[in-house]
């Protein structure tokens, strides 16, 4: 383990949603007995599930297309996924102006990671929370949602967890009007659906539920490319309101082996490199 590593060091690493505290004795972690894939923010710097491995600076973001919420009306739940707002006019299908589109726009969430060690020896088992807020006020009809860090700023300051301690980091948590929805069809309600048609925009009262638009050709095929090859998520996998998460292939040379540097020894962060 090096202890000079760069805590301003991005590393993209797989790990299981639902925190495992290091400090779980049991020797399989299904066995806990409560929910750690959300974590409220006005309770993570109590609860001991959290607490530890936030103070110590394990500090994450989570990527996603975006997530999903239901609202409750006389006709049931309306299911809508709410995402970035895309800069791309969709209906171009190559370029704006002099730059080239490099994608949809992932929701960066803040999260919290830990590592567990089994007690008999083992793997190191790499787990995350994501944080969530009350929801902004052009959500209302949702009651948490997750905390959103919007821009490149927030980002490098969550996650530089040797130069912005946690009582300055926590304050970038709070929500975020800067999101936009659309409502989508029921069919994203069963949870074995995992396919970009869950994402498609329709029209409300419509006979015909599903309505591809233009701008939505375009993000579902994108989406389609990027998933291929995509594990099909578990049902018990996935909390009440879910993400389409992108599935990134593991490095050939393990992640958990450089974010060991960030750690340093037991856990704690390790500081950040200084130029002589």
């Amino acid at each position: 383990v090096q202890k000079d590593a760069d805590s301003s060091e991005r590393v993209l690493m797989d790990m299981r949603w639902g925190l495992v505290p290091s400090w779980f004795k049991k020797d399989d972690p299904s066995k806990m007995q409560f929910n750690t894939s959300n974590c409220r923010s006005d309770t993570m710097l109590k609860k001991s599930s959290y607490k530890g491995a936030l103070l110590k600076g394990k500090r994450c973001v989570v990527l996603a297309d975006g997530f999903y919420e239901w609202q409750q009306n006389s006709g049931g739940e309306q299911p809508y996924f709410i995402y970035f707002p895309q800069t791309k006019d969709a209906v171009d299908e190559g370029k704006e102006g002099d730059e080239e589109w490099k994608g949809w726009r992932l929701l960066t969430m803040a999260g919290i990671f830990d590592c567990w060690e089994p007690p008999g020896g083992g793997e190191t088992l790499y787990t995350y929370t994501i944080i969530t807020v009350d929801a902004s006020k052009d959500v209302s009809f949702i009651h948490h949602m997750p905390a959103i860090l919007d821009g490149d700023e927030a980002i490098r300051k969550w996650l530089d967890f040797a130069e912005v301690p946690t009582q300055e980091a926590v304050k970038l948590i709070q929500p975020t009007e800067n999101i936009v929805f659309h409502p989508v069809s029921t069919f994203v309600n069963n949870i074995r659906n995992n396919a970009p048609e869950c994402l498609a925009r329709i029209e409300l009262g419509a006979k015909t539920e599903v309505k591809t638009t233009p701008s939505s050709k375009v993000m579902l095929g994108w989406l389609k490319n990027s998933q291929e090859g995509s594990p099909q998520k578990k049902e018990n996998d996935l909390p009440r309101w879910t993400s389409q998460f992108i599935h990134n292939p593991s490095p050939k040379k393990t992640s958990a082996d450089i974010l060991q540097q960030w750690l340093g020894k037991e856990g704690e962060p390790a500081a950040k490199k200084r130029k002589a």
